[in-house]
């Protein structure tokens, strides 16, 4: 697969059929990125998981922290990983030693392993790189356009206005 560039049914696909989240390097510190995203994908409906080991037991984001992918207390639909490119590997290791197969594996903005991504796809795995879940989930919604940001996808469908965080229709409830 050609990793430069995904098409938005691509993206679109994935954010509407994962459900569970496991986020490899997810921060306690609140101005951290891989908080916000924590707490915005929590905020949007998934059920996340926080991996970090100096946070393992605690709360992130007001969700359960573990040390390690295989600490998880089941099986995941996709693995975010807030981690160097260097670390990709030992990661995609990981990630191949669960049980299930996650479906996604997703690389946060800056990171990218094209051998890794390879390894993971022969395993039927859907791989994403150098792209931020927070950001696609605002930008095909619609919702970053709000803060005028092209998002390169024209809609002339109203949001749906809700309690608290907004979801403008990737994910249905």
């Amino acid at each position: 697969m050609n990793h430069d560039t995904y098409d938005n049914a691509y993206i679109a696909g994935i954010l509407n059929s994962v459900k569970s989240i496991a986020i490899l390097g997810a921060s306690a510190n609140d101005v951290r990125p891989s908080f916000f995203v924590t707490k915005y994908l929590i905020d949007k409906g998934y059920q996340v998981y926080p991996i970090n080991p100096g946070q393992a037991g605690k709360e992130i984001a007001g969700a359960m922290t573990y040390a390690s992918l295989a600490d998880l207390p089941g099986p995941v639909d996709m693995v975010d990983i807030f981690r160097a490119s260097s670390a990709v590997p030992g990661v995609a290791e990981e990630i191949l030693a669960m049980d299930p197969l996650p479906k996604v594996v997703w690389m946060q903005l800056t990171v990218r392993d094209d051998a890794s991504a390879v390894r993971l796809e022969e395993k039927g795995i859907k791989v994403v790189m150098n792209r931020c879940p927070k950001i696609e989930y605002g930008r095909l919604s619609g919702e970053i356009g709000w803060n005028g940001v092209n998002s390169r996808v024209i809609s002339s469908k109203k949001p749906v206005m809700r309690q608290g965080f907004q979801s403008f229709g990737i994910r249905q409830r």
